[in-house]
């Protein structure tokens, strides 16, 4: 058992045999990150079985394990584990026959991932299905259970693994190492690209079989621009599925990735034979499409689609398309619905789709018909997000958290628009901890614009005591303040040394209809500022334990953009907190890993002599700065490059205000590492306790 969990443990321990009642405890770092993490769960297409990802974090990832845990699906047993291994398994998914799982996962003598596959009703060990040198991911089972469907990536121009690995060879006898590029995008938040590709690969289930790479050789993937749907985790997808026959995968994908410098570009739906050949563009329109499934009746094909139009922020919408015609394409979650889709599944009768949109501060479930029409709120949890969605017969599940209860598997009861756990790995400690629920309120900026907001208190709070304010920024802007535990920016471990948390979802933010996402357009950083200022008077007015004279104020990402402004237009916060901030628009666009896109927001490029390049930029105003700030940047972030933090930096010692630099070398535009992430919390308490 981990040093910390055992103290916690033992604290208890003291208090319950004095014959007492255990005090609750303020939230710690350990405590944090040392909770367990459950992952999307797997539902079996018969409804009974759920299996899921369970991670027992530590602060050395040597004594860290992450393994697959089951469960029925009407609660009536416990949880089971049914992987013991010492490395992780992904991408978990069920046969037709509700009997096996396959996964991804690297074990003991494996040089890249490879699928696995586990009877889960007969027992015994898995069975490594895949031997392939590129490494295997995201299986799917034919629908006859015969075959299996992964990707792979691979290096353009080879026809099969033999190839990939001459290949692999030839390029580490190499006796120079360049990266050499011929068009945009170089990166991709944390990592260089390179010219390797995804490709779908089929492995019948048989020992001798091998394996058959459908699109290698193919025009498609000839194409400069070819390249799948990349993933905030820095991974491409290509978002396959099996057509209900099994003759056929649907696939999205891009051949215009190499215009990403001067154009939007999108992905498009196509249909490659399971036999090979080259693919059948069968969808494509001003967008992207992504995450394709199939209704159980296989009469239908849904995806989700955002549109390109010049603007900042579209929603994603649900898409229906007769199968295999692909005739009548309906958008399901069309207007007057003015959220954007996230997860989704379909009932097993086909009429009905089930999907989360965020909205407000929290993540609710929605109904609509599957052929379109009216969309109904089914589930509005008291608090917290759904995440994850699943259906199969009789059963729908999903996860639930809340920024005071972690993530968990839970049964959704539709009829009675509740649901109830069917995991509980950190419910009792959770219980044990002293946090609050935040609480949400609405003003009305100067604009005439509503604006939500949520406060979080500090642990043993005293409604008749004063406490300083910290405003919190949340990134995007495309994002929002969200019911919800987070490891990189807790709202309990930022409130726990006596400080009243606000978190404003300014204009730009997404879960307040389109138009409200959109309204950024143009004004990045004047328009929200101001509103976060508002909001911060209007929670001074109408809280009397918030102390108006002790202010302060910090964010990441565009929450660092936000920050390094307010640095420059206002004296209102005793401190900053920044990390991974902009210091003008010009630097971030000429550095950053995606471009086109911020030039679309600012009207054109910055040598077109746009105002609102120069004059929304932190850094114009540096004899301006006076607030003590405190900088924080990844080596690794090319998001929001380190050469910005620098250029702040560079600011503030020039204009002699007191500021202090954060340089991670290790992590990228998060800070993912348990030590680091303590030692990132330690930085910011010190900073707010010396100037507030």
């Amino acid at each position: 058992m981990n040093r910390f969990r055992m103290a916690a443990l033992t604290a208890l321990l003291v208090l319950t045999a004095a014959g007492t009642t255990a005090a609750k405890l303020p939230l710690s770092h350990e405590t944090l990150w040392l909770m367990k993490r459950v992952a999307t769960p797997a539902l079996s297409p018969d409804g009974k079985w759920v299996v899921f990802a369970v991670t027992d974090p530590a602060y050395d990832e040597k004594d860290q394990w992450s393994d697959l845990w089951i469960v029925p699906a009407d609660g009536s047993a416990k949880p089971r584990r049914i992987t013991y291994s010492k490395s992780s398994e992904s991408d978990v998914a069920w046969s037709p026959d509700s009997r096996r799982i396959a996964f991804s996962a690297k074990r003991e003598g494996d040089e890249a991932n490879q699928i696995y596959v586990l009877d889960v009703i007969g027992g015994g060990e898995a069975q490594r299905i895949t031997s392939i040198s590129t490494g295997a991911r995201s299986p799917q089972f034919r629908p006859d259970g015969k075959a299996i469907l992964f990707t792979s990536v691979v290096y353009p121009g080879a026809m099969d693994d033999e190839a990939n690995k001459k290949m692999a060879k030839e390029r580490k006898d190499r006796k120079y190492r360049a990266r050499v590029f011929d068009s945009f995008p170089i990166r991709n938040w944390d990592r260089w690209l390179d010219d390797m590709q995804i490709h779908l690969i089929v492995q019948d289930l048989d020992a001798s079989a091998k394996s058959r790479d459908l699109l290698a050789g193919t025009n498609l993937v000839k194409e400069p621009g070819f390249a799948g749907r990349v993933t905030e985790g820095s991974r491409d997808e290509l978002d396959a599925a099996w057509a209900p026959d099994g003759q056929s995968i649907v696939v999205t994908a891009t051949t215009k990735r190499n215009t990403a410098a001067y154009a939007e570009y999108g992905h498009d739906v196509y249909r490659v034979s399971a036999g090979g050949g080259e693919p059948q563009l069968i969808a494509h329109g001003e967008g992207s499409y992504s995450r394709a499934k199939f209704s159980p009746d296989g009469r239908a094909l849904f995806v989700v689609f955002n549109a390109n139009n010049g603007k900042v922020y579209n929603l994603d919408r649900l898409v229906r398309f007769d199968w295999p015609s692909m005739a009548n394409r309906t958008v399901v979650t069309d207007a007057p619905f003015d959220r954007s889709a996230g997860s989704f599944a379909i009932s097993s009768d086909s009429r009905t789709i089930y999907f989360t949109a965020e909205d407000s501060g929290l993540e609710k479930i929605y109904s609509v018909p599957a052929s379109g029409g009216e969309v109904k709120l089914a589930v509005e949890p008291e608090r917290g997000v759904y995440t994850n969605l699943g259906a199969a017969p009789g059963a729908v599940v999903a996860l639930w958290a809340s920024s005071v209860d972690p993530a968990e598997v839970v049964r959704i009861d539709i009829p009675a628009k509740s649901h109830r756990n069917l995991t509980e790995f950190d419910v009792e400690q959770a219980r044990g901890i002293d946090w609050l629920p935040p609480r949400h309120f609405w003003f009305t900026s100067s604009r005439g614009r509503k604006i939500h907001n949520m406060i979080v208190l500090p642990p043993a709070f005293d409604e008749t005591k004063k406490y300083p304010l910290f405003v919190l920024i949340h990134g995007g802007a495309a994002n929002m303040w969200r019911d919800v535990i987070s490891l990189r920016w807790n709202y309990h471990l930022l409130a726990k040394p006596g400080y009243v948390l606000l978190m404003t979802n300014y204009t730009g933010s997404t879960g307040f209809g389109e138009k409200f996402a959109r309204d950024i357009q143009g004004d990045p950083l004047k328009g929200p500022a101001e509103e976060i200022n508002e909001a911060a008077d209007e929670a001074i007015k109408r809280f009397p334990f918030i102390d108006g004279t002790r202010q302060a104020a910090g964010g990441a990402s565009y929450g660092g953009h936000l920050t390094n402004w307010l640095e420059a237009t206002t004296t209102r916060y005793k401190c900053l907190v920044s990390h991974a901030g902009l210091s003008s628009l010009s630097t971030q666009w000429g550095t950053s890993d995606v471009i086109y896109g911020r030039e679309m927001a600012l009207g054109g490029p910055y040598w077109e002599g746009g105002a609102v390049w120069r004059e929304q930029s932190p850094t114009t105003y540096a004899k301006n700065f006076k607030t003590p700030i405190l900088l924080s940047v990844g080596e690794r972030d090319f998001r929001v490059p380190m050469n910005n933090t620098l250029e702040m930096w560079a600011a503030l010692q020039r204009m002699r205000v007191p500021s202090r630099l954060l340089v991670w070398p290790e992590e990228n535009h998060w800070i993912l590492n348990g030590e680091d992430s303590r030692y990132f919390y330690t930085e910011v308490a010190s900073w707010l306790a010396r100037w507030l």
